[in-house]
């Protein structure tokens, strides 16, 4: 009788655990479904040689199964191929998370963001915490008993932290520390679970606090991440959310065409079809015989000319106190349909006046310092890009306008 009683606990210990994984959840609509396929195209059709490899986007191919096997698999090769020197922790991370559910062995990355989080320290910046809460998750995944004592230095750090609250930031905060609390099993570190359920009640509150009437978290980019992480939290915030809600207004947001970036679509898709970044380790990884899509070489929304457009790139610093003032323009020539990133990287190769800096956000890249003036959270300074008088929102991966070729980076102060 007594092992049926151990049986009977396991089972229950078991099935709550499961539970706790999967709080809440909703599903898009069958008619719906085209929908999230054609973006999911438009994000894997960015996938080409010439663009930036971009872990955030094999990841979501890999929860959500990918349609271009051979795309999925070329953007698997390059990150396999990728020097690690130049990364940021919140770039490994993603790159160590992207080849995780490729099936793929990241190899030294790991022990390299081992050994950068044992050497991290927290900052006052509201979004400081972005890329080491992407480092616990992708250590977390790959062995957490070694990531517990940086895990709980981190969760330490939460709980004293006063600075403004970051929407993408907390919920990759709460994937991180939902994956950690979830490998404590039962009667074991209580007080290492204890501390990280405290900090998660308390970001979940915070996020909760961003749920607009129509369900959407924070704004439309920030809502596919903050999904996830309420979607899994073990720690629900007091008020309730509306799950559905959230879906069917995304939904709606996808069909006034506001999802055309492929990291803002990358950040979305896992919701969509169900899956959260905890679900990275679990990916049952495809055969190569079943490839059946080509590799483009030039995304989609792109006409197949080949031919170049001139860009002309003004960088410009007016504020007064920052010590190096200047407006400076250079013609440079890239392809038709070339995003930003492509004119940032040609300016630097033709001028080191140009030269650029960017850092990990939930968008991707984004830059953060030009000519060696650097955005600075506490002055209120960042870089803001412009075509014509447009502004560009989506970071580096912001396609250039056709009709468009004037592109100013002005150091401004909100």
């Amino acid at each position: 009788m007594a092992w049926f009683t151990l049986y009977l606990l396991n089972f229950l210990w078991a099935m709550a655990r499961t539970s706790m994984q999967v709080q809440s959840s909703c599903l898009v609509p069958s008619a719906e479904e085209p929908l999230v396929n054609s973006i999911q195209e438009l994000m894997e059709n960015s996938v080409t040689s010439s663009a930036f490899p971009n872990p955030s986007v094999l990841i979501a191919m890999n929860l959500a199964g990918a349609y271009g096997l051979e795309a999925q698999k070329f953007l698997t090769d390059k990150l396999m191929d990728s020097d690690t020197n130049d990364l940021t922790t919140g770039q490994l991370a993603l790159t160590i998370m992207a080849l995780t559910s490729s099936c793929q062995d990241p190899g030294k990355r790991v022990s390299l963001l081992q050994r950068q989080m044992e050497n991290w320290a927290p900052s006052t910046e509201a979004t400081s915490f972005y890329g080491p809460s992407l480092a616990i998750l992708a250590l977390c995944q790959k062995n957490p008993e070694t990531t517990l004592p940086i895990a709980v230095r981190f969760a330490k750090a939460l709980l004293a932290d006063s600075s403004p609250f970051n929407t993408d930031t907390g919920a990759v905060e709460t994937l991180a520390l939902t994956c950690m609390y979830n490998k404590i099993t039962a009667g074991s570190e209580e007080s290492y679970r204890t501390l990280f359920g405290q900090v998660l009640k308390n970001i979940v509150e915070n996020i909760s606090t961003r749920i607009k009437d129509n369900g959407i978290i924070g704004n439309i980019y920030s809502t596919g991440l903050a999904m996830q992480a309420l979607s899994v939290t073990p720690k629900q915030p007091n008020k309730e959310w509306d799950c559905q809600k959230t879906m069917d207004t995304m939904l709606d947001e996808i069909k006034q065409g506001k999802f055309h970036n492929p990291m803002a679509i990358a950040q979305l898709l896992p919701s969509l079809k169900g899956k959260t970044y905890l679900d990275v380790a679990h990916v049952t990884c495809t055969s190569d015989h079943e490839v059946q899509p080509t590799l483009r070489n030039e995304p989609s929304p792109v006409p197949a000319s080949a031919s170049n457009i001139t860009v002309i790139y003004t960088i410009n610093n007016q504020l007064r106190g920052v010590e190096l003032l200047f407006n400076v323009t250079i013609d440079v020539s890239v392809k038709k349909g070339s995003v930003l990133l492509v004119v940032l990287e040609e300016a630097q190769r033709k001028s080191s006046t140009f030269k650029f800096e960017t850092t990990m956000t939930s968008w991707g890249l984004m830059v953060t310092s030009i000519n060696n003036i650097a955005e600075n959270a506490n002055h209120h300074t960042y870089w803001e890009f412009l075509s014509g008088k447009k502004p560009l929102t989506e970071g580096v991966g912001d396609y250039i306008p056709s009709n468009q070729e004037h592109i100013t980076a002005n150091f401004t102060q909100y």
